[in-house]
């Protein structure tokens, strides 16, 4: 059969062209549709539920955790799904019911609705995140597939970027143009369900349909039900490509929702319009993306090239300094966080190049979608621990403590990581 190329990538047999570039496609928006939850949802509180700013931190950590519990019991199934239905069909479904959550979002009359509509939304992000990581499993061959996810990682990051920019910003646009506050954060969130429901389609079009093995190598139901599990006891790379998923996810809503909240709160404070603290507050998070896009383009050069665990240790060492010398801050705007800022973005997106490329190496062709689907589950147990643990202590304590907790916790993984990479010296990568 005909090995296809996209550049200098080499790409798997029975995957075209056609097919990595739709995959390209998939990757800007999936994760850039999916970030806009956590910019959208404190101009939801704030100017249409108008819940006070003291009660926001725990509100938003009781959204997150309605959004993982849904995520966390959807990603197993939806695994096994995906090795017996085909990723297409999956990965289109999750763009329609993202899309319906955030045609939803922004008419809620209160908490419980919200909260109803964002698990209508985490059905969705259950399915597409899901199906990023295992079509992105699925495309290159091994040889190439760092370079894959630091073009997939840089193109989510630049979907952020552009996603939140152009969104995050429109409440404040409308306003100046005459429409009153409730309507500008309902038009931002509408013109963002349109984009799911166009992604659906060219998804539809693009991606490789069929499933991954002949159905007469198909393992059973029963054997892919366990084979994350399995795979988590035997292999330890497994196991701490699972661990790395827990802080990788948990990192991103702690910047999606809790640094952005945490930039907002300081705009309030300082008596900004909220459609004006949010626009700053989103510009303080669309920088740790851009820092994120300029690391990637530097770590392209050498992610195929050192042992997978080496450079997964250097990825969760940068978050762990950015999250710890962020919790020395005052105000996340201001000119004094810039670095560390820079430096959050930084450490994000390195743990998923490492925690990818290391669960991409060792998941079993037959058993990728299960396993890969166990690696999703560990990323929302992290969610739910991260969204639980730093909304109460976000607003009990202060956002500072927030990203000390983050930090500690990094710091406790990359013990774990440098423990792995010494027993695993033998083996190769």
């Amino acid at each position: 059969m005909k090995i296809s190329k996209l550049g200098p990538i080499i790409l798997s047999e029975g995957i075209s062209t056609y097919n990595a570039f739709t995959l390209l496609y998939a990757s800007f928006f999936t994760i850039g549709l999916l970030t806009f939850i956590g910019v959208g949802t404190p101009y939801v509180l704030s100017e249409i539920l108008n819940v006070p700013q003291t009660k926001q931190g725990i509100v938003t950590g009781n959204l997150v955790f309605w959004t993982e519990i849904t995520t966390l019991l959807l990603f197993g199934p939806i695994g096994i799904a995906a090795d017996k239905m085909g990723r297409k069909i999956v990965y289109v479904l999750g763009f329609l019911f993202m899309g319906l959550g955030y045609a939803l979002y922004p008419t809620a009359e209160s908490v419980n609705e919200l909260i109803f509509y964002r698990v209508i939304y985490a059905i969705g992000v259950a399915l597409a995140a899901g199906m990023l990581a295992t079509v992105l499993t699925d495309y290159p061959q091994e040889r190439s597939r760092g370079k894959l996810v630091g073009i997939v990682g840089a193109l989510c990051g630049l979907g952020i970027v552009v996603i939140n920019i152009v969104f995050g910003t429109l409440p404040e646009k409308l306003v100046l143009l005459g429409f009153d506050s409730v309507k500008s954060g309902q038009i931002a969130h509408w013109a963002i369900a349109s984009l799911c429901f166009v992604s659906a389609l060219v998804l539809m079009a693009g991606l490789k349909g069929g499933l991954p093995t002949k159905d007469k190598d198909s393992p059973s139901l029963k054997e892919l039900s366990s084979s994350a599990i399995k795979h988590f006891y035997k292999n330890r790379k497994i196991t701490l490509a699972y661990c790395s998923a827990f802080i990788a996810r948990g990192d991103l809503v702690i910047l999606g929702s809790f640094l952005t909240l945490w930039a907002t709160s300081i705009g309030i404070e300082k008596g900004l319009p909220i459609e004006v603290a949010q626009s700053k507050s989103t510009k303080t998070f669309v920088l740790t993306q851009i820092s994120a896009l300029v690391w990637t383009g530097i770590i392209l050069f050498f992610i195929d090239k050192i042992n997978r665990i080496t450079f997964l240790c250097l990825c969760i060492s940068l978050a762990s300094i950015g999250y710890i010398c962020i919790g020395f801050v005052d105000d996340p705007t201001s000119k004094n966080a810039l670095p560390f800022i820079i430096l959050l973005g930084i450490g994000q997106i390195s743990i998923f190049f490492g925690s990818q490329s290391l669960v991409g190496q060792e998941a079993p062709k037959k058993e990728r979608g299960a396993v890969i689907g166990g690696f999703n589950i560990m990323g929302a147990i992290g969610i739910i621990f991260c969204s639980i643990i730093g909304g109460r202590i976000f607003d009990s304590i202060s956002p500072n403590a927030t990203f000390f907790t983050i930090g500690a916790i990094n710091i406790l993984l990359l013990l774990f990581a440098i423990y792995v990479r010494f027993t695993s010296s033998n083996q190769k990568n």
